[in-house]
C-alpha cells in the first residue's frame, strides 16, 4: 500500500504508547480509523487527539483484546460503520510479571498469553476476510526483540511474542501469492508503559526503554509501503537481532545473563543455591 487516505485502519491497543503513535500517524495520513483498547480513559484521550488532527470517521471500542467474541463483534462493527478495513495493526500487549520461571504464576502464563498472542490472533482472523474483500491491504502484528532471544524473568512474554512470530511468519508463506502485504514488528527498547507493574519494571524501563513511539511508528508505515516484512527496529534492537543468529546459543545465553544479571532479584534466585 503506498497511500492510506479514505483508507479504514484499526488498531488495537491505541490508547496509549505506540498504539497512540500508530493512530495519530495515520490520522495525519487522512485514514479513517478503527481504535481499540482497555483502558477507556487512555483511549478517549487519543480520540480527543485524533479529532484534532482529522475530520475523517472515528471509531472506539474498549474491551479486551484476549475476547475472541469481543474482536469479532468489533470487526463486524468496523465493517458496518466504516467499511472494509485496509490495514489490521495488532499492537496491544501486556508484560509479564517479571519473574523467573518458578515463581511466575499459571495465570500469569494464561493472560499473557491470551491478550498478547491471541488478541494477534483473533484481531488477524477478524479482519483478514476484510483486507482480502478490498483486494488490498496489511497486516502488521507486533512481535518483540524478547520474540528473536529468551531472556530471564520474561519467559511468560518471550513465550506470548516468540508465539506471535511463528504465527505471523507462517502466515507470510500463506499470503506469498496475495494482494494483502504482512508485517512482523520486534520492537526494541520503545518508551512506554508496558514494563509497568512488573518486579523490578521501573529499573527495566530506566535501563532499556529509549527510542521515542514516534521513531518506530514511522519506520512502521514504510514498512507498509515499500512491503518490507520485518522491522528491528528500537534501542539494542539491532545488537539484539544480531546475537540471535550470528551467535551460538550457549554464547548467547552467557551474553544475556552478564547484561540483565541486575534485573534478577538474588532472593528470586536463591532456590538454585540450596545452603547458600
Amino acid at each position: 500500500m503506498k497511500q492510506f487516505t479514505d483508507k479504514v485502519v484499526v488498531i488495537t491497543g491505541a490508547g496509549s504508547g505506540m498504539g497512540r503513535g500508530y493512530a495519530l500517524a495515520f490520522a495525519r495520513l487522512g485514514a479513517k480509523l478503527a481504535l481499540n483498547d482497555y483502558d477507556r480513559e487512555g483511549l478517549e484521550e487519543t480520540g480527543t487527539l485524533v479529532r484534532a488532527l482529522s475530520d475523517k470517521a472515528l471509531l472506539t471500542d474498549v474491551f479486551d483484546v484476549g475476547s475472541r467474541g469481543h474482536m469479532y463483534d468489533f470487526a463486524t462493527r468496523v465493517k458496518a460503520e466504516m467499511g472494509n478495513a485496509s490495514v489490521i495493526i495488532n499492537n496491544a500487549g501486556v508484560s509479564g510479571e517479571g519473574l523467573p520461571t518458578w515463581g511466575l504464576s499459571d495465570d500469569s502464563y494464561e493472560r499473557v498469553m491470551q491478550i498478547n498472542f491471541f488478541g494477534v490472533l483473533y484481531g488477524t482472523r477478524a479482519f483478514l476476510p476484510q483486507l482480502l474483500a478490498s483486494d488490498e491491504g496489511a497486516v502488521v502484528n507486533v512481535s518483540s526483540i524478547f520474540g528473536l532471544v529468551g531472556t530471564p524473568n520474561s519467559s511468560d512474554y518471550c513465550a506470548s511474542k516468540f508465539a506471535v512470530r511463528g504465527f505471523t511468519e507462517s502466515l507470510m508463506v500463506e499470503l506469498e501469492e496475495s494482494p494483502i502485504s504482512v508485517h512482523l514488528v520486534h520492537p526494541g527498547g520503545i518508551r512506554t508503559n508496558i514494563a509497568k507493574g512488573a518486579v523490578k519494571g521501573e529499573e527495566f524501563a530506566d535501563k532499556y526503554l529509549k527510542t521515542e513511539p514516534d521513531d518506530i511508528v514511522e519506520q512502521v508505515i514504510r514498512c507498509i509501503r515499500s512491503g518490507k516484512q520485518r522491522l528491528v527496529y528500537g534501542h539494542q534492537a539491532r545488537r539484539i537481532w544480531l546475537a540471535s543468529w550470528a551467535m551460538s546459543l550457549e554464547k548467547r545465553n552467557r551474553l544475556l545473563f552478564r547484561e540483565m544479571q541486575d534485573m534478577m532479584d538474588p532472593e528470586h534466585y536463591s532456590i538454585l543455591r540450596p545452603g547458600a
